[in-house]
């Protein structure tokens, strides 16, 4: 197993699981990088990109797994340079920040969580 990108959960917004619920999504982003938009974040640890994710890649939140289905232009740019993506749970992504992921059900988003990509 290679670790491509692991962080820890260190806030969830007021808006951010119910963006989940109603959009299959979920916004990841720096602790220290935009504070004006942490109602509607998941904030987590800085961490360093290793590798870019790619389709086939896991996702591990919390205990629960994902694998990876698309993943847009811009988002491993952006999570390099501010651990900024959205993430779309059994949806359809079309914007290029987007990691689009599939798994059995919805991640919890709790703070102290770990968030992992990873290939096998």
């Amino acid at each position: 197993m290679e670790v491509k990108y692991e962080v820890r959960f260190t806030a969830v917004g007021k808006d951010a699981r119910p963006f989940l619920d109603s959009n299959k999504s979920f916004i990841l982003m720096d602790e220290n990088f935009r504070p004006n938009l942490a109602d509607m974040v998941v904030q987590h640890t800085v961490a360093e990109l290793k590798a870019d994710i790619v389709v086939g890649d896991e996702l591990k939140v919390g205990n629960t797994d994902f694998t990876v289905e698309k993943v847009g232009d811009a988002a491993n740019k952006n999570l390099r340079e501010g651990g900024h993506c959205t993430v779309v749970v059994n949806g359809q992504g079309t914007m290029p920040g987007q990691i689009v992921v599939k798994g059995s059900i919805p991640p919890r988003l709790r703070p102290g969580d770990t968030l992992m990509f990873y290939s096998k």
